[in-house]
């Protein structure tokens, strides 16, 4: 039988002669490489300075403060006369007022003159509902009873207030009404005084206040016969009608 290949073609043949070549050319090149030497070149370093020819700053402005020269001392005089003393000056002596523990102080006797010490009567206020003999109103002296007195007081005033009472212009156009509550005295010369006020409004308390100040003067009260302050209330009503 004839062979399918060509001897000559066949590739593994040469294989082993191949190899060794290589090999050979291997070791070779790595030995050369472990030969070869490098050396340093020297390098060229240029430096370069710039010099500028002016050096141009901002110098900042500054003022300068002139300040007046001080004075010269005074020069010494060129003769110093020395004069005599014409006249001896006498010293003061300044003796102290002061005591010490040393001085001896006689026992001084002070006398205390009779001194007229007058009482001060603490003023009695009663109220009027209790009190012994009420304050009398003028019309109401012929009265001899106690309570006909009281009523008669009490209508009195309540005639004064209807007669002497003025409603506030002021209060009527902004229709202000209520109830002023008056508390006042009628101290032991039967003049009215301490009058005290509260009500709604300012204008209503002023006007309640002028009318119960202009009461007559009245005979004073009293209890165990000695004139006595008597307290005194009353409410005036300040009504708008149509």
């Amino acid at each position: 039988m004839k062979p399918k290949k060509n001897p000559n073609a066949e590739i593994g043949r040469n294989s082993s002669l191949y190899f060794m070549i290589g090999l050979t050319s291997v070791l070779f090149m790595t030995w050369q490489s472990f030969e070869v030497k490098f050396y340093e070149k020297e390098s060229k370093v240029s430096e370069v300075v710039q010099v500028t020819d002016e050096l141009k700053e901002d110098v900042p402005i500054t003022e300068t403060i002139r300040t007046t020269p001080p004075p010269p001392p005074p020069s010494a005089p060129d003769v110093i006369e020395i004069v005599d003393d014409v006249e001896d000056v006498k010293e003061t002596i300044i003796e102290s007022t002061e005591s010490s523990q040393e001085t001896f102080i006689e026992d001084a006797v002070v006398r205390i003159e009779d001194v007229d010490v007058e009482e001060v009567e603490e003023e009695v206020v009663v109220p009027f509902t209790v009190i012994e003999y009420v304050p009398v109103f003028p019309g109401c002296e012929d009265l001899q009873t106690q309570a006909e007195r009281k009523e008669c007081f009490n209508q009195k005033v309540q005639e004064h207030i209807k007669n002497n009472f003025k409603y506030p212009p002021s209060a009527l156009e902004m229709g202000i009404t209520g109830k002023v509550y008056l508390q006042f005295v009628i101290d032991s010369n039967g003049r009215v005084t301490g009058i005290q006020k509260r009500g709604p409004d300012k204008l209503l308390e002023n006007e309640a206040v002028r009318i119960i100040a202009s009461l007559p003067t009245v005979k004073p009260g009293e209890q165990r016969g000695k004139k006595v302050s008597v307290k005194y209330s009353i409410p005036i009503n300040f009504i708008m009608q149509n």
